[in-house]
C-alpha cells in the first residue's frame, strides 16, 4: 500500500470513529440521567418503607396495650 491509499482509508474511517465516539458520549450522559432518576426512585421507596415501619410499630404498640389491659383485667378478676 502506498501513502495515498493509507490516507484514503484513514480519512474514510474518521466519520465512523467520530460517530461511535459521539454515540458513546450520548449514551454515557443518558446513563447518568437514568442513574439520577433511579436514585430518586429508591429514595422515595425507602421513605415509604420508613413510613410503613412507623405505622406498624404504632399499631403493634396499640395491640400490646390492649392485650396488657385485658390481661390485667383477667388477673384482677381471678385474684
Amino acid at each position: 500500500m502506498n501513502d495515498i491509499q493509507l490516507l484514503t482509508i484513514a480519512l474514510a474511517s474518521v466519520p465512523s470513529v467520530l460517530a461511535v465516539l459521539v454515540g458513546i458520549l450520548v449514551n454515557n450522559s443518558r446513563l447518568s440521567d437514568l442513574r439520577g432518576h433511579l436514585d430518586t426512585r429508591f429514595t422515595e421507596v425507602d421513605r415509604r418503607f420508613d413510613g410503613m415501619r412507623d405505622m406498624w410499630r404504632a399499631e403493634l404498640r396499640r395491640v400490646e396495650e390492649v392485650l396488657d389491659a385485658r390481661l390485667k383485667h383477667l388477673e384482677e378478676r381471678f385474684h
